[in-house]
């Protein structure tokens, strides 16, 4: 019912910038957020950010200051500015989103990209 389709990762060295992109398909017409989460290998995934339907934005201490989430909501698609990269910046990202009202609201997933950051 749901499609999320992330792109943009890739190969970049430390200091580098990275553009993700997560497009939302289907029966999207309430996505209440999206945001970004990360795992690296051997670890658990963790919130990187989130933004509210509203506009309202929320980030790991991790990335504070370096990354930026934006979204367009026309377009169903949120963005996720990766600035000042680190090499423990390296996970695969995954796209997140919350759609649907109230109680009956779910959670999708998109596939993950792969960011690799070298030192």
């Amino acid at each position: 019912q749901v499609q999320l389709v992330e792109s943009g990762g890739g190969l970049v060295q430390a200091g580098g910038s990275l553009r993700l992109s997560c497009a939302a398909s289907g029966r999207t017409f309430n996505i209440n957020a999206m945001g970004w989460y990360r795992q690296a290998p051997g670890k658990q995934r963790e919130l990187v950010a989130t933004i509210a339907r509203g506009g309202a934005t929320n980030y790991a201490n991790s990335v504070k200051g370096r990354f930026i989430i934006s979204a367009d909501n026309a377009k169903s698609t949120a963005y996720l500015q990766m600035n000042s990269l680190k090499p423990e910046d390296t996970a695969a990202y995954y796209c997140n989103a919350n759609i649907g009202f109230g109680s009956l609201s779910r959670e999708y997933w998109g596939q993950g990209t792969q960011v690799t950051v070298s030192s």
